[in-house]
């Protein structure tokens, strides 16, 4: 038996500093299909490309194992706003909602993106 991590963890390095992170891994009971948990980067590196880097650098990485899909999640509240539009700029398209998933007034917003 392998029991080998698929998981993806990836972080950006800049002057021997860490600027941000990635983390993702498989879906269970599904074939090809990732979930991207976490990507942050550093408030003085955004709206600079680090992200859309590591967006690109993920789905690349991913595709060539031969995954085929990628899911990102994040909250429907409004302060999230920019946060859903950073993953349609990067082509992830809005597949479900569902209501109150993280608290009352607070839904569960849903991208999906085909490797």
């Amino acid at each position: 038996m392998n029991n080998a991590s698929k998981d993806i963890w990836f972080t950006v390095v800049t002057h021997n500093t860490p600027i941000a992170i990635g983390y993702c891994a498989p879906e269970r009971l599904t074939e090809g299909t990732y979930n991207l948990y976490a990507i942050a980067v550093h408030k003085d590196f955004q709206g600079k490309g680090v992200g859309k880097q590591m967006m690109h650098y993920i789905a690349t990485k991913l595709r060539e194992n031969g995954n085929r899909i990628i899911l990102v999640e994040t909250s429907g509240k409004t302060e999230f706003e920019r946060t859903r539009t950073f993953y349609r700029k990067c082509h992830y398209i809005e597949q479900a909602t569902i209501p109150e998933f993280y608290d009352k007034d607070d839904d569960k917003i849903i991208f999906w993106k085909r490797l």
